[in-house]
């Protein structure tokens, strides 16, 4: 029978923690200092700007538009296909006119020279107001996850194992937004979706461990708490490669030939996958190693009445 990882597979993972420590804190500070700095490249979803769906009678290049935007000044707009290959959305970035007739003509008119049955068929105009409101309604969205995933791993499992789930999620979360920072890449809804999406990912193969920790304690009563962590990431490291392998290649289709309007999700969410993995091990099991977590904290002892003694 054919193991991707052999049963008796003992790797110690827990022994190279202050490595993967240490590289982690390198990366948050320079992700904070990134963002300090520079900040994010925001697209038009939180910048505001203007939003334009433009019809054709044949199906059209996507290159070509953004070709013929670019040389005509546009060169940060986005560009992408809306339900078909005939029809397009462009996004541009806040303009110095507030007149979107005017710019929305000169887009038209620069169309038309190279498909004269180019017609114009929406115009928006996303204010700075509503755009704000989608930052503090996507920081919300992100804390307010945070904060019940780290509810429900207290209840579920202990404490201190909530603190290095959470603190797990942080720095995945952290450090995606701070490559995209550090990079400017662009920053839209998709890219905040994908964040979402990452805390998802990642406390779901932290609770595979945990889970697996908690059956290791009532299995190995003589191991201590490093060993019983261990063993219990190497039990679930085959179930880890296959889920990240999977989703990876998925996300890879997606970067490769999903083009332009799924690029940023798929890029934040590959780089959230392999975060994911590393942190469900490194941060959340480590942490809750530093912070001595015992036998007694996931099975507290238990008060014979007759003799007073505890046990397990």
């Amino acid at each position: 029978m054919f193991h991707l990882i052999k049963p008796n597979t003992r790797i110690n993972f827990l022994g190279q923690r202050y490595i993967a420590f240490a590289f982690s804190i390198i990366m948050v500070v320079m992700s904070i200092g990134s963002l300090a700095i520079q900040g994010l490249a925001l697209d038009v979803d939180f910048t505001g700007g203007v939003v334009l769906e433009v019809g054709y009678q044949q199906p059209v290049e996507l290159d070509d538009v953004r070709q013929t935007l670019a040389d005509e000044g546009y060169s940060d707009a986005r560009v992408q296909f809306f339900g078909s290959t005939t029809d397009i959305m462009i996004r541009l970035g806040p303009q110095e006119t507030e007149d979107t007739q005017a710019v929305s003509d000169a887009i038209l008119k620069a169309l038309q020279v190279d498909n004269a049955d180019a017609e114009m068929r929406r115009v928006e105009f996303v204010g700075s107001q509503v755009s704000g409101e989608l930052v503090t309604k996507g920081g919300l969205a992100l804390l307010y996850t945070m904060i019940g995933i780290m509810i429900y791993v207290m209840f579920r499992f202990q404490w201190k194992l909530s603190v290095g789930a959470v603190v797990s999620l942080l720095h995945d979360v952290v450090i995606v937004t701070g490559l995209f920072s550090l990079f400017q890449w662009k920053f839209d809804l998709t890219v905040l979706a994908a964040l979402l999406a990452i805390l998802g990912y990642s406390v779901n193969d932290t609770i595979v461990i945990f889970d697996r920790q908690r059956e290791n304690y009532r299995r190995l009563r003589k191991a201590d708490t490093f060993e019983v962590m261990n063993v219990s990431i190497n039990e679930t490291l085959s179930r880890t490669i296959l889920t990240v392998l999977s989703t990876m290649l998925a996300l890879l289709a997606l970067l490769f030939v999903g083009g332009d309007a799924v690029f940023w999700f798929a890029l934040a969410m590959f780089i959230g996958c392999i975060l994911g993995t590393y942190s469900s091990v490194y941060i959340a099991i480590a942490i809750a190693l530093q912070f001595k977590l015992t036998r007694e904290d996931i099975y507290p002892p238990k008060e014979d009445e007759e003799t007073g003694h505890a046990h397990p």
